[in-house]
């Protein structure tokens, strides 16, 4: 028996950043949308915890037990007293540290996957919890959809959104989360801002609901992009390719380098990502539409 789950990547339209907590994370209010590329995980019996990957930039993705499936998989078996016996494969699709949670994504697909072929029923929110142990990103690849994520972004509450579509420059090589926020704690420092608790923004949230791609371009917001832009200046050239070839509207994705282009409709998202392929600004570009489901197990 063996048991796959398709799990999507996710785009930030808001990601509002507070202060640096004590603990070293940051209160986030992050509204996610899931986008249509997708890994897929397979769990396979197997006599140890093993992992191997396919799919664009698989060199890159750990096969130890740093690898957030593999985790997942140990802390499931874990909570159950069991030994996490389990071949993991990761069909890669989702652009590896890029921002667009790849590896939180796996794991909370491998975590699925092996409830499903261990038999465990595992309840709903003992899945969530575990998600949240993980990393901040894993509960929401796990449910999908629109979210508001709250406190370090685990704590979701759903909210309504239409239909969108997106282009996705990929850029060479990865940026590192931890390495954006303390970039993001240091220009704070430098410039003596003092930085407000992060909110949802009311006029983005209306705009998600409603579909209107007008309206979201005008609001799209990411704090984080400052702090990806001083460590990966060549950026900026990406975000202006695609907005001069039509894009609506442009960000980096999360902590990046993976950039985001919002278009009006599948025609201008080919147009945009053939602008960005010719333009030498990013090594591939990737189109997509929101909201994806979350985590599912497949036939």
């Amino acid at each position: 028996m063996t048991v796959t789950v398709r799990v999507p990547a996710k785009v930030n339209v808001q990601l509002a950043v507070g202060a640096a907590r004590p603990d070293g994370f940051h209160d986030l209010a992050n509204v996610f949308l899931a986008v249509s590329l997708f890994d897929e995980v397979t769990a396979t019996p197997a006599d140890s915890l093993t992992v191997s990957c396919s799919g664009p930039d698989a060199d890159q993705v750990p096969l130890d037990r740093t690898n957030l499936a593999a985790r997942a998989a140990e802390i499931l078996a874990a909570r159950h007293g069991i030994s996490p016996s389990v071949h993991l494969h990761i069909a890669k699709n989702i652009p590896v540290a890029g921002g667009m949670a790849g590896g939180s994504a796996d794991g909370a697909a491998a975590l699925l996957a092996c409830d499903a072929l261990w038999g465990l029923d595992t309840p709903r929110a003992e899945l969530l919890d575990i998600c949240a142990e993980l990393g901040s990103d894993v509960p929401f690849s796990l449910v999908g959809g629109a979210a508001l994520g709250t406190g370090r972004g685990e704590l979701l509450t759903p909210v309504a959104a239409g239909t969108f579509h997106w282009v996705f420059a990929v850029a060479d090589g990865g940026l590192s989360t931890p390495a954006v926020f303390r970039e993001f704690d240091r220009l704070a420092a430098a410039a003596g801002v003092s930085i407000p608790a992060p909110e949802a923004s009311p006029a983005l949230l209306a705009a998600l609901a409603s579909g209107d791609a007008d309206a979201l371009a005008g609001v799209l917001a990411n704090d984080l992009q400052p702090a990806a832009l001083s460590l990966r200046p060549q950026l900026s050239h990406t975000l202006a390719a695609g907005l001069d070839a039509g894009a609506l509207a442009a960000l980096v994705s999360g902590s990046g380098p993976t950039t985001a282009f919002l278009v009006r409709d599948p025609e201008s998202a080919l147009k945009v990502a053939a602008a960005l392929d010719a333009s030498g600004t990013c090594r591939t570009t990737r189109v997509a539409t929101s909201p994806a489901p979350g985590a599912t197990v497949l036939p």
